[in-house]
């Protein structure tokens, strides 16, 4: 007995993919740095300090004087002297003038005359305290200083970029395909049979 059959035959469809990778390249030039730094501007004024020592009176307290000094007090002591020695004389003959009236004035005189001055003297301190004078001026220091501002004049590079995007390429490798047979397939009508 023959059967009728239909046969079925497919093939199924077949994609295939094709890629292209992206392509990307960035470039980064350096920056152009220019920058300067002037110089601060400083000004210093100073007033220099002072000290001043006198020692004067201590020199002279140790018999260290000086020569316009010793001519000056020389000359003072002499005048004073002469003065005294002139006062004294005057009234030593004032006295001799008067030796009628009693008294034995020549030889008083001759005593006085003779001895010296009674000499006194106590503690001393050679030279005397507060003999040195110092005066000191303190200096002054004036500083004015302006500071000058950073030149910058630096220029950033903007990056080169270039970017080629990838592709997918997509085609069709294999075709679906139905392939349809049949056998011992029979078409009857009225008085008519046809194979199909």
């Amino acid at each position: 007995m023959q059967v009728p059959q239909i046969r079925m035959t497919s093939q199924q469809a077949k994609i295939e993919l094709t890629t292209e990778q992206p392509v990307q390249s960035i470039e980064q030039p350096q920056a152009e740095l220019d920058l300067q730094q002037p110089k601060a501007d400083m000004q210093i004024e100073r007033t220099p300090a002072q000290l001043t020592i006198d020692q004067t009176k201590a020199r002279e307290d140790m018999d260290l004087k000086h020569i316009s000094k010793r001519i000056e007090e020389a000359a003072q002591q002499g005048y004073e002297d002469w003065l005294s020695g002139l006062e004294r004389r005057a009234q030593e003959g004032d006295q001799l003038m008067m030796i009628e009236n009693g008294g034995d004035p020549i030889p008083e005189q001759a005593k006085r005359n003779s001895e010296g001055p009674e000499l006194e003297f106590n503690i001393g301190w050679i030279p005397s305290a507060g003999s040195v004078k110092i005066d000191f001026v303190p200096g002054k220091v004036n500083i004015n200083v302006k500071t000058n501002p950073v030149i910058n004049n630096t220029r950033a590079q903007k990056p080169i970029h270039n970017y080629q995007p990838g592709k997918v390429n997509i085609a069709m490798k294999q075709s679906p395909s139905l392939s349809i047979d049949f056998e011992n397939l029979k078409y009857k009508g009225i008085n008519y049979e046809q194979e199909i």
